[in-house]
């Protein structure tokens, strides 16, 4: 007796019925596994493209915080510039300043957004050249009639709508170059001849462009950026600390041989006798005097006595001794706070990035973790008093269209790395 087969759906009793049902119920469904239901074979759907799943929300947030902060700071620090002879001849006016750094926001804003459109393969890709622009703007910068001179240092381009620091660049060219650099030398990285040497001239290249200007505190900043992607590289240790005490040796061989240099060190070790306190220990003990009035909670917003012409450069290389002045110890270290933050999230970042094997952007990131956190750490310890004074801004809030620009840059480019991570994560292409 030969049994007749039993289509789905039909006969076989309830359970026939059921599996039928069931069948046709499963046909009808997204399918998103290749699976087999009895012998039938249901096939898997195409490909669904990775969507956009945002960025570090937090990280961009914190930006914007310090950007704003730092825009009210600025405000309240250069209000009454105007009224020094200096600004009074030019005609500047009390809105001359932060009218200016709106602008800078603007640009940087702008170029932010766009820099978050290019992917990181790009940007390896372009490091070497990036890097031969910066120096030949660094060149540039130096030619008489061509760049201009404030103060006797010799930084800055004019492009017409904003004066541009080749250094700032510098930095942010060093950070791809070096990144760049130990990913093609990754096999032969505890080779020093070979792997450290090539890297080592590099830096002295920018160092002696930098130091004609002169501008050592951004040839400290670029120093350290190198000397701590080469470290996070791998390269190795011995060889790091040789690198190391050699960079200090230098420093301390520019100290030596320059007169006002040393009259600064001098100046930091005690800024209060007579001939500090009114020659190179002016800014620090000024600066001194303004955190100290602060106290616990500041005197209030617009309240600082010391940027009433007290305090040279309370806008840009001194303006946390106003933040100091005004929101006092709780100011102080809610900043810290948030640059430790933003330090700390900018590393783990690039962690991630090489964890997922992309060490260049990983490096990259890392770079500009230590650009931010080391150049916060110089301009705070020179307004608390515990660094010689050195010309550096704080990152992200002191008044500088070149410095501004190329930070908000620099987190643009830590954002689309951590954007390229998460749809990594998730399965898809970057």
């Amino acid at each position: 007796m030969s049994a007749t087969p039993i289509e789905p759906g039909k006969g076989g009793g309830r359970s026939g019925g059921w599996f039928g049902r069931a069948r046709r119920s499963i046909d009808a469904l997204p399918v998103h596994l290749p699976v087999r239901l009895g012998n039938a074979g249901v096939a898997q759907t195409k490909a669904v493209p990775v969507r956009v799943l945002g960025f570090d929300t937090a990280l961009a947030w914190v930006t914007v915080a310090l950007l704003a902060w730092g825009l009210v700071m600025v405000y309240s620090a250069s209000i009454a510039m105007p009224d020094d002879p200096r600004f009074a001849r030019a005609g500047y006016s009390p809105s001359f300043f932060i009218t200016r750094h709106i602008a800078s926001l603007v640009i940087a804003t702008i170029a932010g957004l766009l820099t978050f459109q290019v992917p990181m393969r790009t940007w390896e890709r372009a490091a070497p050249w990036i890097f031969v622009s910066s120096l030949l703007l660094l060149i540039l910068v130096l030619v008489p009639h061509v760049g201009i001179n404030v103060n006797g240092a010799r930084r800055w381009l004019p492009l017409g709508f904003m004066r541009f620091q080749p250094s700032e660049l510098a930095k942010l060219a060093m950070i791809f170059y070096a990144a760049s650099y130990m990913v093609r030398k990754m096999e032969i990285k505890e080779r020093f001849f070979r792997a450290v040497l090539p890297m080592g001239i590099a830096v002295v290249v920018v160092g002696m462009l930098v130091m004609a200007e002169p501008d050592m505190g951004a040839f400290m900043v670029i120093a350290v950026i190198a000397m701590g992607i080469l470290f996070l590289g791998g390269v190795n240790a011995r060889m790091f600390f040789v690198i190391a005490m050699g960079v200090v040796a230098a420093f301390a061989s520019i100290v030596a041989s320059s007169p006002w240099r040393r009259e600064r060190i001098f100046a930091y070790l005690d800024p209060w006798t007579e001939e500090h306190a009114l020659g190179k220990g002016y800014q620090l003990s000024h600066s001194l005097i303004a955190i100290g009035r602060g106290e616990i909670f500041g005197v209030g917003l617009g309240g600082s006595v010391e940027k009433l012409h007290w305090l040279p450069e309370a806008h840009t290389d001194f303006l946390m001794a106003v933040i100091g002045e005004e929101f006092g110890l709780v100011g102080v270290l809610v900043a810290i706070g948030l640059f430790l933050w933003l330090t700390r999230r900018i590393m783990h970042i690039g962690r991630q990035a090489i964890a997922l094997d992309r060490v260049f952007a990983g490096l990259v990131a890392q770079g500009v973790g230590i650009w931010m956190g080391f150049q916060t750490f110089i301009n705070m310890g020179v307004n608390l008093g515990a660094l010689p004074t050195k010309g550096l801004t704080l990152p992200l809030m002191s008044f500088g269209g070149s410095a501004i620009l190329m930070n908000v840059v620099s987190i643009a480019v830590v954002l689309r790395i951590d954007y390229e991570n998460r749809v990594l994560m998730r399965g898809g292409r970057v």
